[in-house]
This record gives C-alpha cells, sequence and structure tokens, in this order.
C-alpha cells in the first residue's frame, strides 16, 4: 500500500501524467480509499515539488507539469470520492487587479491552490473591485487574492480592500496578495493579511489565513 502511494506522489512530483494515472487505477483496484490516494499520495507529491520550487531547484516548467498530474490523477479518483468534497481546504478568490492584463503568476497560483485541495474562483485579469465585491457576496469565500505584476497597477490593490469594506464584507475574507512589485511591507501598509512571493508560498500563505 505505501509502495503505491509514494510511487504516485513520485509520479506527480516529476510530473509522470501516464504514472500516475496507471498508479491511481492500481491502487483502487488493490483496495485502497480513493481518499488515501488523494491526500497519501498526489497531494505529497505537489508539496514537495511547491517545496523544491521554493528551494530554488524546480522551476515553472515543472509546476505545470506536476499539476497536470495531480490534475490527471484526480480525474481518475473523482468516481470513487463520493460526495467528498476535494476542495475542502477552503474556497479562494483570485483576479488580477484593475489596469493589469498579466494571468501567468495568477494562474498559477490557480493550478497550486487547487492541486493542494482549495477551491478557486478566477476572475481573470483587469477585475474593478465591484466585481471582487460581487464574488465575496455571491460566494463563500474565505480568502480574496489578488495579483498585481505592474507598479502602476498595485495601487489598485487598496482599492479593492476599500470597496470590500463599504459593502460591509471585508471581516468575510482574508486578502493574500501578491506579484513582482509587491512585498510584505506593502501587504501589511494596505491591511492584508496575506503576502506570497511566488506560487508555491501562496499555498502555504492560503493555509495559515485558514488557520487564522
Amino acid at each position: 500500500m505505501a509502495d503505491f502511494l509514494g510511487s504516485i506522489a513520485q509520479g506527480v512530483e516529476k510530473g509522470d501524467d501516464k504514472q500516475v494515472v496507471e498508479l491511481a487505477g492500481k491502487a483502487l483496484e488493490s483496495g485502497l480509499a480513493a481518499r488515501d490516494i488523494l491526500e497519501k499520495g498526489l497531494v505529497p507529491g505537489i508539496q514537495a515539488l511547491g517545496q523544491r520550487f521554493k528551494d530554488g531547484t524546480a522551476y515553472l516548467p515543472e509546476i505545470l507539469v506536476s499539476c497536470r498530474a495531480m490534475n490527471r490523477g484526480v480525474e481518475v479518483l473523482k468516481p470513487h470520492l463520493g460526495d467528498a468534497d476535494i476542495g475542502n481546504k477552503g474556497t479562494v478568490i483570485v483576479g488580477t487587479v484593475e489596469g493589469d492584463m498579466h494571468d501567468i503568476g495568477k494562474n498559477l497560483v490557480k493550478l497550486m491552490l487547487e492541486s493542494n485541495g482549495f477551491r478557486v474562483e478566477d476572475l481573470g485579469a483587469d477585475v474593478v473591485p465591484d466585481v471582487f465585491v460581487n464574488a465575496v457576496r455571491d460566494g463563500q469565500a474565505d480568502i480574496v487574492a489578488l495579483s498585481a505584476l505592474l507598479t502602476m497597477t498595485m495601487v489598485e490593490m487598496p482599492n479593492v480592500i476599500g470597496a470590500l469594506k463599504e459593502a460591509g464584507l471585508r471581516d468575510k475574507v482574508k486578502i493574500l496578495i501578491g506579484g513582482a512589485p509587491i512585498t510584505r511591507q506593502f501587504a501589511d501598509e494596505i491591511g492584508a493579511e496575506g503576502f506570497a512571493e511566488d506560487c508555491a508560498s501562496a499555498v502555504d500563505e492560503a493555509a495559515r489565513l485558514m488557520a487564522l
């Protein structure tokens, strides 16, 4: 049993989607519970890759192929998970702020969050504050994650926070911000609870915010 889980984790970390699909199927046939395969095989694999990324020994292309392998494995397990909620760690609304069309970093954060058990609602790029407000109002969001690549658009982040306050929704969510010009100091200045410098750190920070 442990061999299956360890090999699945290695397959995810290497981005070998064929290996992951094959082993996930065999693990199910052997009697392993789908939830155990997910939580003790797939998730540790993507977490190990995330740690390597933070350590500087893995790079963005590896993140992409590992997330693909992870998602292929999840597809195999889904019919066997019953009513279990895969995205059970929390719900995150993500979007790039108004005036900024860059979305590569945001998309990587979305992939990593989903692969680590979060449900993600992606609002896209160039998102005005009211769209964030409406998404929080209409859903059960725990975290609003704001992205900006440009120094000239990072000033839109406090506008989103202000709009949430004006709508009476600020206390319902935690704010997580990131992007090339963003720092922890800036997060503190605008009252954002979370800051992440890359897609792997965003997962750790989202988990930390959920525990607050």
